[in-house]
């Protein structure tokens, strides 16, 4: 069976994932139509605005989105539209951890793949490809078959393929520029291969063959989850022996570095943190523990839900470290949390250290200044209440501060706390910051940014995560 050559593709959701990957294929292959659809119209104005003001931040997005809008790349309201004239369809809406009914705080909530799903199939007057690019449990693609073979019309045709992202916020672009690898899913039938040659043919654009990997459609799935958890646990393995840095007198940069000179562990994701944040790994985690559970596999549920477990631990011991080494009370004073974001070059603040972090200390009767470069005022105030739902907004309010530059979240504080490695918090004039803050004047570094030697010099005390208290 003859591969269909794919000359319009149509992105259902304008995400995090979305977006960037449709804007890069529309770049790379100007013989494809590309039509990014959203129902939601502010998100689809941004993309569409005349001055370029994302809806996201990302780094090269911008430039990418400049050369294809208007040209081949096309973002719009009118789902029903991009369905219809479409061969490919992206199915890339949002797959949040359900937070009530079954597999509550665990399993995907998979009720927008399903409403994507049934439009594609009320809507589609042709053969279609649709391939999941959401990140979902395995065997979803399943029920996306049964659905669209359940309800299309006579003569349509649907090949369902798993293409699932890999792409790191900050580094998305270059990531979609050139990536590791490109992992396609696919039934083991004639029809399913013919699919899945369809889409590596549009990869090849710009992809090497020796990249594109083509596997069976569940492998692709649970692929997904597994590269996420193995990258958690890495951090959560080294966030684990920065506590037993601490305790011991060991630094915990020189014990990364050591272990990752052996080349059968290397030296990615070996940085120890306040702990991992983002859309991504918690959610992928909770997914695999609720699978696991699902398939009657209580030990290996307990082993990944480990992984979140140290995570969160890993934060509330910062917390703890910083009210430990000012005095035992925070109460009254003022701690500058220098960024919100889950990490450097990013707006997302999903799942950030940062919100449990300011949380922590509101509960002890601290002030907070607030500063982060990207993260919009909005997205603070609705993290921060989401994260305390019973304390009343003009309370929070009250207590917390955004400001718009980091000097300015310093002044008067107690303390200083480095919740975001953005490289604009190297370049602070420290010895300005130390003029303004109250004295003795504490630096907790949780992203292992700074340099605690000349901190110290300044007059600073600094207390950094993973090595023990000078």
């Amino acid at each position: 069976m003859a591969p269909v050559k794919v000359t319009k593709i149509c992105c259902i959701g304008a995400g995090y994932v979305g977006g960037p990957t449709c804007a890069v294929i529309a770049l790379k292959c100007p013989n494809i139509t590309v039509t990014i659809v959203d129902l939601n119209q502010a998100r689809v104005d941004a993309w569409n605005s005349p001055d370029f003001k994302l809806p996201i931040y990302e780094p090269g997005l911008e430039d990418v989105v400049r050369q294809a809008r208007g040209r081949n790349l096309f973002f719009s309201t009118d789902v029903d539209k991009g369905i219809e004239e479409a061969d490919l369809i992206f199915v890339s809406v949002n797959t949040p951890t359900k937070k009530s009914g079954v597999g509550a705080g665990f399993a995907a909530d998979l009720n927008y793949v399903e409403l994507a799903t049934r439009r594609i199939a009320q809507v589609a007057t042709s053969s279609k490809i649709v391939v999941e690019k959401s990140t979902v449990p395995c065997r979803t693609a399943e029920s996306m078959r049964t659905i669209l073979e359940a309800n299309s019309r006579p003569g349509c045709r649907f090949d369902i393929l798993s293409n699932p992202e890999f792409l790191a916020e900050g580094t998305a672009i270059t990531d979609l520029f050139a990536p590791d690898r490109v992992l396609i899913g696919s039934l083991q039938t004639e029809e399913g291969i013919s699919a899945c040659q369809s889409l590596s043919d549009v990869y090849a654009n710009w992809v090497p063959k020796e990249r594109i990997l083509t596997v069976g459609l569940w492998s692709s799935e649970l692929s997904k989850l597994a590269a996420n958890a193995m990258l958690a646990q890495r951090i959560s393995s080294i966030n684990a022996l920065s506590a037993i840095c601490e305790a011991t007198g060991a630094n915990i940069d020189e014990v990364a570095h050591a272990i990752g000179y052996d080349t059968r562990i290397g030296p990615k994701f070996l940085k120890a943190s306040v702990g991992f944040g983002g859309s991504c790994f918690q959610k992928d985690i909770l997914n695999l523990v609720y699978l696991s559970e699902s398939l009657h596999l209580p030990e290996v549920a307990a082993y990944w839900r480990q992984v979140v477990e140290m995570n969160e631990h890993q934060k509330r011991r910062f917390s703890k470290r910083v009210v430990d080494t000012m005095f035992n009370t925070i109460t009254g004073k003022r701690i500058a949390v220098l960024g919100f974001a889950f990490k450097a070059d990013t707006g997302d603040t999903r799942e950030s250290a940062a919100i449990t972090l300011i949380r922590d200390f509101q509960s002890e009767k601290a002030y907070v200044n607030v500063y982060d470069p990207q993260v919009v005022e909005d997205q603070i105030w609705a993290d921060l209440t989401e994260a305390q739902p019973l304390v009343p907004v003009d309370q929070i309010k009250k207590q917390v501060r955004i400001c718009s530059s980091a000097m300015e979240a310093c002044r008067d504080a107690e303390a200083v706390v480095i919740a975001t490695e953005w490289k604009e918090f190297l370049d602070i004039d420290w010895e300005e910051v130390y003029k303004t803050m109250n004295k003795p004047a504490f630096v907790f570094d949780g992203r292992l940014l700074v340099d605690a030697a000349k901190l110290r010099e300044i007059g600073f005390k600094v207390v950094t995560i993973g090595r023990p208290a000078p």
